[in-house]
């Protein structure tokens, strides 16, 4: 195992240590480690929905590169592809609290969706109101090692922006809900790895794959998908994510839509960059109209080398929330 890092229990906090002092001018860590979260600086903006996600660590720049202005207001990163418990969820979502409630926005996987159930009771009894959302837009297997139904993978950047840019408007909490609600039910994502990656504290790849194979249908902890096949072309490859998506989430002629082309973590920009490329004429085929693009390392699996397809189906107001201006350590845009 070759990694920047000092001693492998110690990786996410000083991770975080690393990136609340590069970011000072955007987000805070909160002041008890053993409660790890990062919130906004500055504080819960007051009369605001406050927006909180979180889950294992691994998946960087999610959750905690995606907190500031029109997105997230607290991020919770636990260990390493482990769920952080609900003190952490529980105090972030006191940090987010400026008075109009909390959307706590949960990727599915069992032990986070019992923790941030859990947080949300606490925060209940202290007098904050919590809604939350489940993301689930992986398509490529309905149970998996972590959870029970499908995987929230990348789809989960697009709930955060949109959701947050909701917030940022001044929407109410139902409201707020109800847009990320509708952004996770339109949104469709399937993975590949070309390579495992290696979790530091367990100093070796967390599956094995040959050196002429691929995973089509992997999840960002590295569990199974749909099967594994020989190395094929980028464009083949393409065809074998994009396809389950568009069936699944009925494409068709007419439809605006968003197409993001997600890294893994140890793919080259020139190769999602192609990915993007078939993905958009295939689309553009179909009789869609790919209306807004997001391509880069956004949702990752440590070093793993591989990609995601998300295709987001867009209506009026969801094109304007995603436009909207977002100051954050890993996407900005109009301010």
């Amino acid at each position: 195992m070759k990694k920047l890092i000092n001693d492998p229990q110690n990786v996410v906090a000083e991770s975080v240590q690393g990136f609340v002092a590069a970011h000072a001018d955007l987000v805070v860590a909160g002041d008890n480690p053993e409660e790890l979260f990062v919130s906004r600086a500055g504080g819960a903006v007051q009369g605001k929905v406050g927006l909180v996600s979180g889950g294992g660590s691994g998946h960087e720049p999610l959750h905690a590169g995606f907190v500031g202005v029109g997105m997230l207001d607290a991020a919770v990163p636990g260990p390493v592809f482990t769920s952080p418990t609900p003190d952490p969820i529980l105090a972030a979502t006191k940090a987010a609290d400026g008075g109009a409630g909390v959307l706590h926005i949960v990727k599915n996987y069992t032990g986070d969706v019992l923790n941030f159930e859990t947080a949300a009771e606490l925060a209940d009894a202290e007098g904050i109101t919590v809604r939350a959302v489940v993301t689930d837009d992986d398509v490529a297997v309905q149970d998996s090692l972590y959870t029970a139904g499908r995987r929230g993978v990348a789809g989960t950047v697009l709930v955060e922006k949109i959701a947050g840019a909701a917030a940022e408007r001044g929407d109410d909490l139902d409201a707020v809900a109800e847009i990320a609600t509708r952004v996770n039910a339109n949104a469709r994502s399937m993975g590949v790895a070309l390579t495992a990656c290696t979790v530091p504290h367990a100093g070796k790849p967390s599956f094995d794959l040959g050196e002429d194979e691929i995973e089509i249908g992997i999840g960002i902890h590295g569990e199974p998908g749909r099967r594994r096949i020989p190395l094929a072309s980028a464009d083949e490859i393409t065809d074998l994510l994009l396809d389950p998506i568009v069936e699944d989430l009925g494409v068709s002629s007419g439809d605006q839509v968003l197409l993001f082309v997600n890294g893994m973590g140890g793919t080259p920009s020139s190769e999602l960059y192609i990915v993007y490329r078939h993905a958009r004429t295939q689309l553009e085929a179909k009789g869609a109209t790919v209306a807004r693009s997001l391509v880069g390392n956004y949702i990752t699996s440590l070093e793993m080398q591989g990609a995601s397809i998300t295709v987001l189906r867009l209506d009026d107001e969801l094109t304007a929330l995603y436009d909207a201006p977002v100051h954050t350590p890993a996407l900005r845009w109009g301010l």
